[in-house]
């Protein structure tokens, strides 16, 4: 089975992601950050995927967040938020999603995945629970959260 790649910050990047179903405005604001760092080739891509051949079959954005401004855990600490993950149609069931998950998970962070595209169920599937959050709070985003094993919130 292919591997999880870290994805370079290049013009055939962005050209893969065009193939990808969830291409909205926020799918815009990801191709500008990445267009936007190409002339830099030292900035650290947060894009992940899985090739099969030369198609990118599965993406996901995955990135550490510091958690101060707006904290979601007591008392705040660091944690991993996966953003658009997803595999092309003709490669689904194959397991690459779960593949994606599985690198995530290898940080020993709690995760805070944005589902999407009705994809509760599998992140659900995967461990993640809905997150607990106050009410005043914007979580439009539909958040779960993962935690490691034997992972201690105070």
């Amino acid at each position: 089975m292919s591997e999880v790649k870290h994805l370079a910050i290049n013009y055939k990047t962005a050209e893969d992601f065009k193939k990808f179903r969830e291409y909205g405005a926020q799918e815009l604001h990801m191709m500008k950050e990445l267009e936007g760092n190409m002339i830099d080739a030292d900035i650290d891509s947060p894009f992940y995927g899985i090739y099969v051949g030369d198609t990118l079959a599965a993406r996901m954005c995955l990135y550490r967040k510091e958690d101060e401004q707006q904290p979601i855990f007591d008392p705040p600490h660091d944690y991993m938020v996966i953003w658009k993950l997803e595999v092309l149609e003709k490669y689904q069931g194959r397991g690459f999603g779960g593949k994606m998950i599985e690198f995530a998970k290898n940080y020993a962070l709690p995760i805070k995945a944005i589902s999407r595209q009705n994809a509760r169920g599998f992140f659900e599937k995967h461990g993640f629970e809905p997150m607990k959050y106050d009410i005043d709070r914007d979580m439009a985003d539909d958040p779960l959260i993962w935690y490691p094993e034997g992972y201690v919130l105070n």
